[in-house]
């Protein structure tokens, strides 16, 4: 499954992620750049550590799991 990871960082310069299930791909920078802007703007989530102040990254991590039987 994979996954799209917004990384701020907050107030006391601390990794904030939040993470979106299935993106649509392939990924548009501009926009990603955009929502972030947005979701900073709008200062909508909470960190431990304070408002959200800057963009720090953003990627599409994948993750594969294969069960062994036992």
């Amino acid at each position: 499954m994979k996954k799209l990871e917004l990384k701020f960082q907050n107030e006391e310069d601390k990794t904030v992620t939040i993470t979106l299930d299935e993106p649509v791909e392939p990924a548009d920078p501009a926009l990603i750049n955009t929502a972030m802007d947005a979701i900073i703007a709008a200062n909508c989530f909470y960190s431990n550590g304070g408002d959200l102040v800057t963009k720090k990254e953003a990627r599409i991590v994948e993750r594969n799991v294969e069960e062994i039987q036992l």
